[in-house]
């Protein structure tokens, strides 16, 4: 953010010393903020009612009212305002307490002029990104698939070119990334989309049954074929077949695949004769395909085949802000189905779904915004509604001029804000003993 983006941010800086508003004002003035200041709680609630302020930065300790107060009142009264808490007592009970009602930012004094503007500034920028995800009626969609990251955007040219074509295509991307969304999208926007689209999971054919299912048989061919039946080539003639884990296929379903893609001829079981077929074959794997044909697990002439066209799926954590778009749509559709309003979410709330790890991908992301649909009965999704490993730790100052004694102390406080002062997990979390968390805590409660 420059100084000409800044003027946009009104702040209120609320602290009962008149020296240290001086100084933060004149700081973040000069990095291009309208900045106001109070001297008490009271009087930094009367401000909030008269001004359009973006962003309170209030001190934590105060005589008569506490700075969580003022946190509390926010929160409750004005959702589209940031908070950031300053305090020259870090104390774990302080930091636990801030982040509960609401703080995004806890900055521990002494703290130099850029540390003060990083944060600043890290608190502005989840406020846009809450406005920008929020007031969008509709998320961006490409090919009936929700992303606007550049890394989707490389996947919906890779469609569009494998659209205009009848080549086989190979798409990898770990589970629950959409493979299959990726799949229809090639198969209804090419030439092929008046006809039919197949879905085969290739780990849930049995081999015995393997021919049958994908050929089809005649009637008599086997004990129990009762009636002739077509079999998935078949079915897809004249459009797309998808064989979605393909790298779970037997090498004899892989030698019989091939063959039908070389021969572009298949026989039913129990027949002679046969019949040509034109489908276009589209495959997808979670699985490393050229490390399965090291291992003589995956037939490389195979491999060549499908993969005229590769398209590898992102997963949901390298797709930036994607994961707050899909978490918008899915929380507006399961509460459309229910009939009730869509609950938004916290920037805190929407921090820690950007965050994490996502190891289940879109598909985990959706499950999880089943399910706030169907527990929440406020209309604010926050940090706490959220599973515990899911939520959000403070961001770590990246100032170098900072003792290891400092560094240690914030990193706990952190851990400890982040699980609810559960000594047990943040000890487990810190890869040290509950008895040497003990005596840390004891430590910084005697500096402070």
């Amino acid at each position: 953010m420059g100084k000409t983006f800044n003027r946009q941010f009104k702040l209120l800086v609320v602290d009962d010393n008149v020296n240290t508003l001086e100084v933060i004002k004149r700081n973040l003035t000069h990095e291009g903020y309208k900045v106001s200041i109070s001297t008490s709680v009271q009087d930094a609630m009367a401000v909030l009612e008269t001004n359009d302020i973006n962003l309170v930065i209030t001190d934590f300790k105060m005589p008569k009212t506490s700075g969580l107060d003022i946190v509390k009142h926010v929160k409750e009264n004005f959702k589209d305002i940031g908070i950031m808490m300053i305090t020259g007592y870090p104390s774990i009970e302080g930091a636990v307490a801030a982040v509960k009602e609401g703080a995004e930012e806890y900055l521990v004094k002494p703290f130099t002029d850029s540390e003060l503007a990083a944060c600043v500034q890290r608190v502005l920028e989840k406020l846009v990104h809450r406005r920008t995800i929020q007031i969008k009626e509709s998320p961006a969609k490409t090919y009936g698939i929700i992303g606007e990251s550049n890394e989707m955007h490389g996947v919906f040219g890779l469609i569009e070119k494998a659209s205009a074509t009848t080549a086989n295509v190979l798409i990898s991307g770990e589970s629950g990334t959409g493979k299959e969304l990726v799949a229809r999208a090639i198969h209804y926007g090419g030439d092929r989309s008046a006809a039919p689209f197949v879905s085969v999971n290739c780990t849930a054919i049995p081999d015995n049954l393997l021919e049958s299912e994908l050929f089809g048989h005649v009637k008599g061919a086997f004990t129990g074929a009762n009636d002739s039946r077509a079999g998935f080539f078949q079915i897809a003639d004249g459009g797309t077949i998808l064989l979605d884990e393909i790298g779970d296929a037997s090498l004899n379903m892989q030698g019989k695949l091939l063959r039908v893609m070389q021969s572009k001829e298949i026989f039913m079981v129990g027949s002679s004769r046969v019949r040509k077929v034109d489908v276009r074959i589209v495959a997808a794997t979670h699985k490393d395909l050229p490390v399965l044909i090291k291992k003589s697990h995956f037939r490389e002439d195979l491999f060549y085949r499908l993969a005229v066209l590769d398209i590898a799926i992102p997963p949901l954590n390298q797709r930036g802000d994607d994961v707050l778009l899909l978490a918008n749509h899915f929380i507006k559709k399961f509460s459309e189905e229910m009939n009730r309003p869509a609950p938004s979410f916290s920037d805190n709330a929407l921090q820690s779904l950007k965050n994490y790890a996502w190891p289940g991908n879109v598909r985990e992301l959706e499950n999880l915004m089943q399910k706030l649909a169907v527990l929440i009965e406020s209309d604010f999704i926050d940090i706490s509604d959220l599973p515990p490993g899911m939520r959000f730790r403070l961001q770590e100052t990246k100032e170098a001029n900072r003792s290891l004694s400092q560094v240690e102390t914030e990193h706990i406080l952190r851990v400890l804000a982040s699980v609810d002062d559960n000594r047990t997990r943040a000890a487990s979390i810190l890869g040290i003993d509950r008895k040497t968390l003990r005596e840390k805590i004891k430590k910084i409660k005697q500096k402070s």
